[in-house]
């Protein structure tokens, strides 16, 4: 199949540990490090980084603000923005940016849900390349998911670490409890970061395989958040139903929560929804209960 231009990917970065008690990435580039052929690859150089070392230490996501949420260009070049992470989040910047002008060609950011998303590829901006990749990725991981969050903002608007090289992407598996390591899940993310370096090869060669027309993939549309009274206490739960059925169509009508009292809440909508992260932890303490999506379909040629 020959799609790709000349070589373009010269430089790869493997991010771990953005959220210090999400394991699995922290593991993977530790085994890479320790096993640096599983990484590299003739046409381009790869190295790993362990974006947040401190909360990994304290056994946190963050220790003073969500490091993946750090990266919009103009909160890079904010002095006010000084604590922990936004101090770490001007570094990584420095080490594999800076942003709009960056050494390093592509970021895998690798990350972990307690929700059961399964493997899942996120795309954050829109492109021949990512399109290329996506088809890849089914051709080759065909149960993985294709998510394209929020693609239509400008990188520079994007917060997320990855957006800090000229290509990146984000390798979310689940489910994980927080601060634990799962052999099914570890081997997941191993297998498609290295599918991923394995089409970036490919891609700068331009020995791509023949890839399917077109792929499934479901966009972000917005969050939902748990039921709450006027103090903001919580008033229910994810309803039983919907737990655990992330990318599973969500249709009218159909009950979303569980009150206290036994009574239910229904999704009010009117199109059918696909609901990921679903009782993520990581969450909670923004009472988020889940993000719907639509399904779309992306055109790999």
């Amino acid at each position: 199949m020959s799609t790709a231009p000349n070589p373009v990917i010269r430089t790869v970065a493997i991010v771990g540990g953005t959220h210090g008690n999400e394991f699995s990435g922290i593991y993977l580039q530790r085994r890479y490090n320790a096993e640096p052929a599983l990484m590299q690859r003739p046409s381009f150089s790869c190295r790993t980084l362990f974006a947040n070392p401190m909360a990994h230490q304290a056994n946190k996501r963050y220790l003073d603000s969500d490091l993946n949420r750090q990266f919009k260009t103009a909160d890079l070049a904010d002095p006010s923005r000084c604590n922990y992470e936004q101090s770490r989040a001007k570094v990584i910047n420095a080490e594999l940016g800076p942003k709009g002008a960056a050494k390093t060609d592509f970021i895998i950011d690798l990350h972990n849900t307690t929700s059961n998303m399964g493997p899942c590829l996120i795309l954050t901006q829109p492109g021949r390349i990512y399109n290329l990749l996506a088809g890849y990725i089914t051709l080759k991981m065909p149960e993985a998911i294709i998510s394209r969050d929020e693609d239509h903002f400008a990188a520079e608007d994007h917060a997320l670490l990855c957006t800090v090289g000229t290509y990146g992407v984000i390798v979310e598996v689940g489910p994980q409890p927080q601060s634990v390591l799962r052999q099914d899940v570890l081997e997941q993310m191993h297998e498609m970061t290295q599918h991923i370096l394995d089409f970036i090869e490919h891609y700068n060669n331009n020995t791509l395989p023949q890839l399917p027309e077109r792929v499934e993939a479901f966009r972000y549309l917005h969050s939902i958040k748990l039921p709450l009274n006027a103090a903001g206490e919580r008033l229910g739960m994810v309803h039983k139903n919907i737990q655990d059925r992330d990318y599973q169509p969500i249709v009218p009508g159909q009950p979303l929560f569980t009150l206290f009292d036994g009574s239910e809440i229904c999704y009010e909508g009117k199109e059918v929804v696909y609901p990921t992260f679903i009782n993520e932890a990581a969450y909670y303490d923004n009472n988020l209960a889940m993000s719907l999506n639509e399904k779309v379909w992306i055109e790999v040629k």
